[in-house]
């Protein structure tokens, strides 16, 4: 196991009773000690954000997640990644990286990228219609098959052990293709590494890291349950429970 990726708890949490069983991820409830780990990843992510000059308040804003986990020694610590991915020039060493290998995949998405790039130049610069309509045809063919090469490359472990890539879980779901971004959000990418490594998942949250929306839809520091397009079907998977997200304001 990895290390370096694993934050220890430098609040004392003596007294404070740790749950039992992971929280539902679509629960607006978040566990105590699921938010004292966010307050302090919310330390790190300052920390890091001063080393690397990048301010989450003038530029783009990001959701975070935290999973507080226990060792097989009985200890607790907790893991944090972010949705998606930060700007390119950004790298924070202690985010639980995405289950895409790029040293895998990297390259037919660049060559796919590049064909791609290389259509949509011919389309701008023809001036026959029937041309144009065939290229965007032959790019939206192309971009399809791309994105599903994509998906097959992200794999995911049920606690059972059981993998498989997002096409086949989404497949056997209620919402078909998977949308863009789907297995990139937090919360599944901190419950895979905790999988793999043989860590307990005891609680997990999401916080919104940046500029609040006009809409107040998201807020900065506010905690916010797991998306429903993208993270429902991996999260019922990867948990097994296909009544997951409809059980999601039972209190437990």
């Amino acid at each position: 196991m990895d290390k370096k990726f694993l934050f220890n708890f430098k609040t004392t949490f003596s007294g404070l009773e740790v749950p039992i069983k992971l929280n539902n991820p679509f629960n607006s409830t978040v566990p105590k000690i699921a938010k004292i780990a966010a307050t302090e990843f919310q330390d790190y992510i300052i920390s890091e954000s001063v080393n690397q000059n990048y301010d989450f308040q003038t530029q783009r804003s990001k959701m975070f997640g935290v999973l507080v986990v226990q060792k097989k020694d009985g200890g607790y610590c907790y893991l944090g990644s972010v949705s998606g991915k930060l700007s390119d020039n950004i790298v924070f060493e202690k985010l639980i990286p995405s289950v895409f290998d790029e040293s895998i995949g990297g390259f037919f998405i660049d060559k796919g990228m590049k064909e791609l790039g290389e259509i949509t130049i011919k389309i701008k610069s023809s001036e026959n219609t029937i041309d144009v309509l065939s290229l965007k045809k032959e790019r939206k063919q192309k971009s399809i098959a791309l994105q599903k090469r994509l998906f097959k490359n992200y794999l995911f472990l049920n606690i059972s052990g059981e993998q498989k890539n997002i096409l086949e879980i989404f497949k056997q779901s209620s919402h078909g293709f998977p949308p863009a971004a789907a297995g990139e959000c937090a919360a599944p990418k901190l419950l895979q590494h905790a999988i793999k490594n043989q860590l307990k998942p005891i609680a997990l949250t999401e916080f919104w890291w940046g500029i609040s929306m006009e809409n107040k839809e998201r807020e900065h520091k506010s905690y916010y349950p797991s998306c429903k397009n993208r993270c429902r079907p991996v999260l019922e998977y990867i948990l097994e429970d296909k009544k997951l997200y409809i059980k999601k304001e039972v209190q437990i």
